[in-house]
């Protein structure tokens, strides 16, 4: 916002807050509402502009809560707002400035006054304050209605229903953010909610007609990352004439709260952060995510979800179908190239793991693709730079490479792409690779440092998942890929002498002390021969199905044969060494004769030549290696506390008090 604290200190004093909280009702036809709703600021753009905020007017927001249920003027506040909505699409069509001001900053107060009411009450009794009205002798209730339903009805048809524009801009923002907060209530409870009133009305009654409109709109918000316009273009323009008759007015009402939001407001340069990036793009994304992770309702499946899951690229001609009641259409093409853009954020990967994991038409056009490097390459550095990342960002680029490469066409065609100076891979110069050998490279890589650092199970399972369904596929591997294959499997052999070493160490102990072996290796050994024996199958994967393809694989294979020696007669690997074992005779023998001091430009010709030579059926054929992602049984234990995470963390002005935090800890986002 640009004011600094000592003038923000002073909120709690201004006289037209005093009067918002105070004990007098206020008509929603009260002159009051003009002069509150006439101010000029730069929205706050970062969570600590927002806290100096919220903690300014912290003892109204209580006041406020006291004294509502006998004022009203939460509800009046509303009403004004409803009201004044009514006629925003025609104010946008014909640059009413006045009127999309208002309404805008009406809004922004309901927004900040919703944060500390979810935060400090249960859904009953915000609904409770939405339903209070003036309670002074001789007044007359109207006929109750529902003022939340109303709200966030109002809320959506501002979103799908505003065009945006630079005047727009900051009311859609504004909108899209208020939705956010009324889902907040999550983040107050350690549990997953399940049966929440606000879930009620978004999944249900006059908010469901819009369920595509939504996802669609807040999708194209995505892919078009529309800068905030310059602050001033979306309220009063000074004129070089000194200012016009609207902007007089603006300033001449803009006194004693709201001067203070002047400071670094209208016509004020804008910072480097908004400059790069957009917040509507980035709110708008949060929001989809917390909408498609809503639980299901016991008789009502999740229609944000549902929608996701069903729409169709726009060139698409097929029916939609009946069973898809939320089907809509968006440009694919476009939606491909902001995916490949926005990796860099957990959001946007998150985005990217759901439709290719729940929508079937997103999956099968991403993998029709002949510029797939451009999405691959993003997901590859997000692994490479996993020191960098949290775990989620890691599983998540994972899981997606896991989901392509289940497909093998991808498998085939990454080896058909060369790639020229990968200047983020340090440990070696690449001056020209294939995607699918950089893509060998990474993960191996990433397994490398999960077994020194994280250790983690599931990230070595899936890191193998991915190799295993490529190795049939392998082709004409990178020399630096195929040594780091040998490399790992070297790296375990040595954990699996060690682990053994010690088990064995251990088990002597404790037949001298007559007590059970301390620690335990037996499950440690289990673990690193179960991992050893995946190495090994995706070998064998190679050289059984594309031995021809890959000279380097053998080359790497026979310069580390002595590695393998201690597997053959082990009865855990003994079948799937056979022929590992029989091409590294065959190749020998042929080196052998070939005679001493060969080049390794001569190796490699006699391996391609071996290569046509040796007999196929002499290879024992076992199952193809494929392996399918499979979502946890309750997947939203997962997926509802990391998306709310990532809205405290990545979400453009908002605040939330970290002890107020229940879902998650904030050290764990």
């Amino acid at each position: 916002m640009g004011a600094n604290s000592s003038s923000i200190s002073e909120l709690p004093d201004n006289e037209y807050l005093k009067k918002l909280s105070g004990a007098e009702p206020i008509s929603e036809n009260d002159p009051f509402w003009n002069q509150l709703l006439s101010f000029s600021f730069t929205a706050p753009t970062n969570s600590a502009d927002l806290k100096l905020l919220e903690e300014a007017t912290i003892s109204v927001c209580k006041s406020l809560v006291e004294k509502n249920p006998r004022t009203g003027n939460l509800g009046s506040l509303i009403k004004v707002f409803l009201s004044r909505t009514k006629e925003l699409k025609i104010s946008a069509e014909c640059q009413n400035h006045l009127f999309i001001w208002q309404a805008h900053n009406a809004l922004f107060i309901i927004c900040c006054l919703l944060k500390v009411f979810i935060s400090q009450m249960s859904e009953e009794e915000l609904q409770l304050h939405f339903t209070y009205e003036d309670k002074t002798p001789g007044s007359y209730g109207t006929e109750c209605e529902d003022l939340i339903e109303e709200l966030l009805c109002c809320l959506i048809q501002l979103i799908v229903e505003i065009p945006l524009l630079d005047i727009t801009y900051s009311i859609s923002l504004e909108a899209v953010t208020t939705l956010i907060v009324f889902l907040s209530c999550q983040l107050f409870h350690k549990e997953i909610l399940r049966e929440s009133l606000i879930h009620k009305y978004l999944m249900r009654g006059r908010c469901l007609p819009y369920t595509s409109r939504l996802v669609k709109t807040l999708l194209y918000n995505f892919i078009r990352q529309e800068r905030s316009p310059p602050p001033g273009t979306h309220v009063f323009q000074q004129q070089t004439d000194g200012g016009g008759l609207l902007y007089g007015i603006a300033s001449g009402v803009a006194t004693g709260l709201w001067t203070v939001f002047t400071l670094g407001g209208v016509g004020s340069k804008a910072t480097p952060q908004l400059e790069q990036c957009s917040p509507l793009a980035n709110q708008s994304l949060l929001l989809l995510l917390v909408l498609a992770n809503l639980t299901d309702a016991p008789d009502t499946p999740n229609p944000y979800r549902q929608a996701i899951m069903s729409f169709k690229n726009t060139q698409d001609s097929s029916a939609f179908s009946s069973s898809h009641p939320h089907v809509f259409q968006i440009n694919f093409n476009s939606l491909y190239t902001a995916l490949c853009e926005q990796q860099k954020s957990d959001q946007a990967t998150l985005l990217l793991y759901m439709l290719l994991h729940q929508n079937g038409n997103v999956r099968t056009y991403v993998l029709a693709r002949t510029d797939i490097e451009n999405l691959v390459l993003p997901i590859l550095e997000i692994l490479y730079h996993v020191e960098e990342r949290n775990s989620h960002h890691v599983y998540m680029a994972l899981i997606i490479l896991l989901i392509l490469t289940e497909d093998d066409g991808f498998n085939r065609s990454i080896h058909e792409v060369i790639l020229k100076n990968i200047t983020w891979y340090a440990e070696r110069v690449l001056t020209e690779i294939s995607l699918g050998s950089l893509l060998i490279l990474v993960v191996i890589r990433t397994i490398q440092y999960n077994m020194t650092r994280t250790r983690d199970k599931y990230l070595h399972n899936n890191c193998l998942a991915a190799l295993a369904n490529m190795s049939a596929q392998f082709r004409s591997l990178h020399q630096y890929a195929a040594q780091r294959i040998i490399s790992l499997f070297s790296l375990l052999s040595k954990k699996h002498n060690k682990v053994l070493e010690q088990a064995t160490q251990s088990l002597r102990g404790s037949l001298d002390s007559n007590e059970s072996p301390l620690p335990d290796y037996a499950q440690d050994l289990n673990v690193i021969e179960e991992v050893i024996r995946m190495m090994l199958e995706i070998i064998n994967s190679c050289l059984t199905n594309s031995l021809h393809h890959n000279p380097n694989l053998v080359y790497a294979l026979l310069y580390k044969r002595d590695l393998f020696e201690q597997f053959r007669t082990h009865p855990s690997f003994q079948d799937i060494m056979q022929n590992i074992d029989l091409v590294i005779s065959f190749f020998s023998s042929r080196l052998e004769h070939a005679g001493a001091d060969l080049s390794v430009e001569r190796v490699l010709e006699i391996i391609k030549q071996g290569a046509v030579a040796l007999p196929k059926d002499r290879l024992r054929k076992f199952p193809e290696l494929k392996f399918k992602y499979v979502e946890e049984e309750q997947p939203e234990e997962f997926f509802i506390p990391y998306v709310w995470s990532l809205v405290y963390n990545a979400a453009v002005a908002l605040y939330w008090n970290p002890r107020d935090i229940q879902l998650f800890t904030m050290d764990s986002g």
